[in-house]
């Protein structure tokens, strides 16, 4: 996956995110039971989150549909040490990764998207990279206090957009059931709703780049 950096002339955002496109028979009965047989790794994520499971993509104040958690994130303490540090410590970054790799793992597995059972540690189908920022020269010290406010208008779209990522998969359950594929259209928006509400997380409340997030489905 690679990493760039998001400009007006549409280059990539520093928040790379994709899943890979099951093509093959999805499994029906798990399917058809996903809620249920998704309940065991749902109260893991929960644990480590600390939070309760707010099914959405992403966490914090932008947890939309499909992802579990929530407060696991390291936002308070992250901004903390921005603000008067000038430092990211290496660990908070390599956990919140994590931990939004995993909770997309969960989410694209109660999406429908994949079948495979999310693994605790395992990439699977999902790929989410952001690159470790330097604070200190990369990073202005005092927007962090203001990111969430800024992303407002990016909550506004999200609801809309999380309605129809919830009306789609409803659709794509039917369509596996029947036909054992997640029509490739339905998919792509689906990821592409996931794909927008991971960048906010990673610039209001990961807090790992100062570029505003894009308003698009795509890469």
């Amino acid at each position: 996956m690679e990493s760039g950096a998001y400009t007006s002339s549409g280059g990539q955002y520093p928040l790379q995110f994709s899943v890979e496109y099951p093509d093959r028979d999805l499994n029906r009965l798990t399917t058809a039971f996903r809620i249920i047989v998704a309940i065991p790794i749902v109260i893991v994520l929960a644990a480590i989150g600390g939070g309760d499971w707010s099914g959405g993509w992403g966490s914090g104040e932008n947890a939309g549909f499909f992802a579990a958690g929530g407060s696991g994130i390291l936002f308070f303490p992250t901004l903390l040490m921005i603000v008067f540090r000038q430092k990211y410590p290496r660990w908070w970054y390599d956990w919140n990764l994590e931990l939004l790799r995993f909770q997309n793992r969960v989410g694209v597995y109660v999406g429908l998207l994949d079948d495979k059972y999310p693994s605790t540690d395992e990439r699977q189908s999902v790929s989410l990279e952001f690159p470790y920022p330097d604070a200190k020269n990369g990073l202005n010290r005092w927007l962090p206090l203001v990111k969430w406010f800024l992303a407002i208008p990016h909550y506004i779209v999200l609801f809309f957009l999380i309605i129809a990522a919830l009306v789609c998969v409803i659709i794509a359950w039917s369509a596996i059931l029947f036909t054992g594929r997640y029509p490739r259209g339905l998919f792509d928006f689906v990821v592409g709703v996931g794909r927008w509400s991971n960048r906010v997380t990673a610039y209001a409340f990961v807090l790992v780049t100062d570029q505003y997030p894009p308003f698009r489905l795509s890469p």
